[in-house]
Parts: structure tokens; C-alpha cells; sequence
């Protein structure tokens, strides 16, 4: 169950990140996956794994924080 749920947001990461130049809402959702990502890294017991996501994570809810600010 755990490997399945660590495709699946892997899988949603790929595809959020394909898409972050369409829209604003992909960089956050791109973010969120990061974080579900994380939570796999450290349900999985790869700790330096889920450090890292979370650190990517960050990267992208900045990225979306800065994107609305350039549109206002």
C-alpha cells in the first residue's frame, strides 16, 4: 500500500511540474505533491528523502507566492 501510494504522488509531481508553465495552480499543486511526496520519504523510513521534498516543496510554494505577485 505504501509503495502504492509513493507512485502515485511521484507520479503527480511529474505531471504538476509538466505543467507549471500553464498555470499558477500547477506550481501549487506541484508544491502540495512535494509534501505528500515527503510524507512517503518519511513513512518509508528514507528520512533524507522526505528532508528533501520538503525543501522542493518550499521551492515551489515560493515560486507560486512570487508568480502572484508578478500578476498584481
Amino acid at each position: 500500500m505504501l509503495t502504492a501510494y509513493g507512485a502515485f504522488v511521484i507520479a503527480l509531481m511529474v505531471i504538476f511540474y509538466a505543467l507549471e508553465p500553464k498555470d499558477r495552480i500547477y506550481t501549487f499543486l506541484f508544491g502540495l505533491s512535494c509534501l505528500a511526496s515527503a510524507l512517503y520519504g518519511f513513512l518509508a523510513g528514507t528520512w533524507p528523502f522526505g528532508i528533501a521534498e520538503i525543501i522542493w516543496g518550499i521551492v515551489a510554494f515560493r515560486k507560486w507566492i512570487n508568480r502572484i505577485k508578478e500578476q498584481n
